[in-house]
């Protein structure tokens, strides 16, 4: 079936909903209106406004009451509308989700997991476009996913949803409406949750990205293909956990490693990764491991962010650099 990753999605929601009576919807708009991207379109029609809630405009209340649903045996799923509302829940999230497992000694968990549309490319206004991604990746007790194309977005979020423990599932939202293959009658998932994927073998340098910036990176590989240059992508799909053992594998085959991410450099996802593949891969690396990212800078207005957001000619650059070592 040809699925956009937001129709993706709803399959997905709808297939652990129907499985699990305990499985819950939560955020602003999602039922009535199906959510701003119409993520959640036709499910409280179909399970009722008990399961499928339309919740007031307060990030925090929605995530607080989620912890108490979660810790009373419900699987809780909330959304927050878009990527710079997630602040308000931010205390929830890190002072009480992160930590409860740990201070009950392992008694409670919080099956609970937070959607959150990011990144650019939309053309939106403030407060609309940011990736927050390593706030929380920061956080033990916390994990981080975010799919790239429709079929991983059916399944992680099934998923996301089936782990006993807290995970804030990223939605690249400038690709909601990409479409690709997705076998909804299949039975198990292709892949963990957790492990990486060599989207495209190659020999040459290896791109490392996440949610958006996978089909830039790929686009990239295409275009150094007619170039003689044979690029390597991995899409990690999990930031906490990383899986290493796929990152650290690629980067021995090649040699070079550049990170690609939307968010800001300084302490981003592509600094961890970074300094993990110097641990690790010192005496087989080739050349530094290079960054492409946003700007040290708030997010821009709508007009300027092409300017901004990593693009296709700023990741041949840095293969370029990679090379000339």
């Amino acid at each position: 079936m040809n699925l956009t990753m937001a129709k993706a999605l709803n399959a997905g929601l709808r297939r652990a909903l129907g499985a699990d009576p305990k499985v819950l919807l939560a955020g602003e708009d999602i039922g009535k209106l199906g959510g701003v991207f119409r993520v959640t379109e036709g499910l409280q029609a179909e399970f009722g406004p008990d399961r499928v809630v339309d919740s007031p405009l307060a990030e925090a209340g929605i995530v607080g009451t989620a912890v108490g649903l979660a810790m009373r045996g419900y699987r809780p799923v909330v959304e927050i509308q878009f990527d710079g509302f997630v602040y308000p829940a931010f205390d929830q999230i890190v002072s009480q989700v992160s930590r409860i497992r740990f201070r009950s000694g392992g008694q409670f968990g919080v099956p609970l997991v937070v959607r959150i549309p990011f990144g650019g490319g939309i053309g939106a206004i403030e407060h609309h476009s940011e990736s927050p991604e390593a706030y929380f990746a920061h956080t033990p007790g916390l994990k981080v996913v975010t799919c790239s194309n429709p079929l991983d977005a059916y399944w992680m979020i099934q998923q996301a949803i089936a782990d006993d423990d807290p995970v804030i599932f990223f939605e690249p939202k400038r690709r909601y409406h990409e479409k690709g293959e997705v076998d909804t009658d299949a039975d198990d998932a292709p892949m963990s949750l957790y492990q990486a994927r060599v989207v495209k073998p190659g020999t040459d340098a290896t791109l490392i990205a996440y949610g958006p910036m996978v089909r830039t990176c790929v686009e990239a590989a295409i275009a150094a293909d007619k170039e003689g240059r044979n690029l390597e992508v991995v899409d990690l799909r999990s930031l906490s956990p990383l899986d290493d053992a796929t990152i650290l594998a690629s980067v021995r085959r090649t040699g070079r490693a550049i990170v690609v991410h939307e968010a800001v450099g300084t302490l981003g996802m592509g600094a961890e990764i970074a300094a993990r593949i110097q641990a690790e891969c010192f005496f087989e690396l080739q050349a530094p491991v290079l960054r492409v990212t946003g700007y040290d800078l708030p997010y821009p207005p709508s007009r300027t962010e092409d300017g901004y957001l990593p693009d296709l000619d700023r990741v041949l650059d840095a293969v370029d650099r990679s090379l000339a070592y």
